[in-house]
């Protein structure tokens, strides 16, 4: 087939293949060279008329467009959404696997309860200023000091570029701390250093006492001005991460319920076969996955912008489903304060894959949270608490959004790509899905799952999201995912900075 048209209402289809001038498409025919992934006009559309993918409005005609027409940017419009809220209409039923059926991975069973899918010692950074402190730190365990001890995964520093020259409150200081939070509690850290300058803004021991932790054998602090400087900073953090490995190393995989995963949904560097093979594949993969009592965790907000109504519908009740919406309003002015549009996203890479405005990207990227009721919506870094389907506040930016996740308790990543992501997290290993076959041969390396095959094979959605499942067990259980056995993680650590820099 040359076109999939994904709704009886829709006015365009999409092309499969490159297509030439005079190619027969519907009732009509191409006017001229259609790219791969690209929306062709099925009928006249009028100026000010509505585009419609997925049933749903993705732009408006910016001039008359004729059928067999090219529609792209060169003659769509954006407009701000305006939508009728409702809330909980359509709440699907999940039928719930009975817990003596629930299925199982190899995990490590945390002392606090929780369930970690690695075995990591982290080296978390309160302000920029420690960053060379916490790496010197990291490097000297390398792959032969920690053959000693082989039930640990490494030690591995996050780093970042803030901390300082921030305000001391509000959302930007308060975000940095649950994401430092976050990480210094994630069950997929069996020990934990924390390294601070001692002068920062953002203090290691107003984090102490803000959430209550407390210092003991595999919880460790220290601010490089109290040590006495760099050198005998690096020394001692050795020191402690030294006394460290020995208990880390004494952790075990032991058989845990899928209840216990909370998945990260991601998607980057998308393309229009996004919202039709990958993404939808993976939303299939989360209710799955919520079945079991497990936890999918959307993000990204500008880009669920224009199809935030579809989850409200889902939303378990009207006070989930008003979280949503104000998270949508509170973006509406941050980029309108700073002088930008909700339609900045699609990138140049989007659109070269055809994808026109951040409406028709966002139709495409919710299909990653499958069709089971909106459990929760939470802040930026927040603890995910709700079991099932729930979103969390981030940017668009996937280091950023990733970052947000994992500090919020995803000890798993699933990232679609059509464009092609060199992306990787630690210390939640990223399973990446390639929503077309010709990216996902091309970049075989980087790619664990080819969707691509729901088109050039006729693979069934519901086939490849149980594909894309399982490979959640097997990786919960220790098996490395390609960008993890390539070694990415270390410089995706990436706090969303929000507010004035001083």
């Amino acid at each position: 087939m040359d076109t999939v048209r994904l709704d009886p209402s829709d006015n365009v289809v999409t092309a499969t293949r490159a297509l030439e001038a005079g190619v027969a498409v519907d009732a009509t025919q191409t006017t001229g060279l259609i790219p791969s992934g690209h929306k062709i006009a099925t009928q006249d559309i009028a100026t000010g008329t509505a585009i419609r993918k997925y049933a749903q409005i993705i732009g408006y005609a910016a001039q008359d467009i004729a059928a067999g027409s090219h529609v792209h940017t060169h003659n769509v419009e954006f407009r701000n959404t305006d939508a009728d809220y409702e809330f909980s209409t359509d709440l699907r039923h999940v039928t719930p696997v009975t817990e003596d059926q629930r299925d199982t991975f190899m995990g490590y069973r945390r002392t606090d309860g929780q369930v970690g899918t690695r075995n990591y010692i982290a080296i978390v950074t309160s302000v920029n200023c420690s960053a060379t402190a916490a790496n010197r730190i990291a490097a000297h365990f390398t792959p032969e000091v920690l053959a000693e001890y082989p039930n640990v995964d490494g030690v591995v520093a996050f780093v970042h570029g803030t901390g300082c020259g921030m305000a001391g409150d509000g959302d930007g200081f308060e975000a940095l701390q649950r994401v430092m939070w976050g990480y210094a509690r994630h069950p997929n850290h069996a020990g934990v250093l924390m390294v601070g300058l001692g002068c920062e803004m953002n203090q290691i021991d107003w984090l102490l006492e803000a959430y209550g932790l407390k210092q003991g054998p595999t919880f460790q602090v220290m601010n490089i001005q109290s040590v006495a400087g760099l050198r005998r900073t690096v020394e001692k953090g050795i020191e402690k991460i030294n006394a460290m490995l020995p208990i880390a190393n004494q952790a075990t995989r032991v058989p845990c319920p899928a209840s216990a995963l909370k998945v990260a949904l991601q998607c980057g560097g998308s393309d229009a076969w996004s919202g039709i093979t990958a993404n939808p594949a993976l939303g299939y993969a989360c209710d799955l996955l919520t079945a079991q009592g497990g936890t999918g965790v959307l993000a990204e907000t500008p880009e669920i912008y224009g199809a935030e109504h579809l989850l409200t519908r889902r939303a378990v009740d009207q006070a989930t489903g008003d979280k949503l919406i104000g998270l949508i309003t509170w973006w509406e002015d941050y980029t309108a304060r700073n002088r930008g549009s909700m339609d900045n996203n699609p990138s140049p890479g989007n659109k070269a894959g055809g994808l026109t405005t951040i409406l028709e990207k966002s139709l495409g990227a919710a299909a990653k949270g499958g069709t089971s009721p909106l459990m929760g919506v939470y802040k930026y870094a927040e603890a995910v608490t709700a079991r099932g389907f729930t979103f969390m506040d981030s940017p668009g930016y996937d280091p950023a959004s990733v970052t947000g996740q994992i500090a919020g308790g995803c000890t798993l990543v699933c990232f679609t790509t059509g464009r092609g992501s060199a992306f990787g997290s630690k210390p939640s290993p990223t399973i990446k899905v390639a929503t077309n076959t010709a990216m996902a041969t091309l970049m075989d390396e980087d790619m664990d799952i080819n969707a691509g095959t729901i088109l050039t094979e006729g693979t069934s959605v519901e086939d490849k999201g149980r594909e894309i499942y399982e490979m959640f067990l097997r990786v919960a259980s220790g098996a490395q995912s390609k960008s993890e056995a390539q070694g990415l993680g270390d410089y995706e650590f990436v706090p969303w900075q929000i507010g004035a820099v001083m």
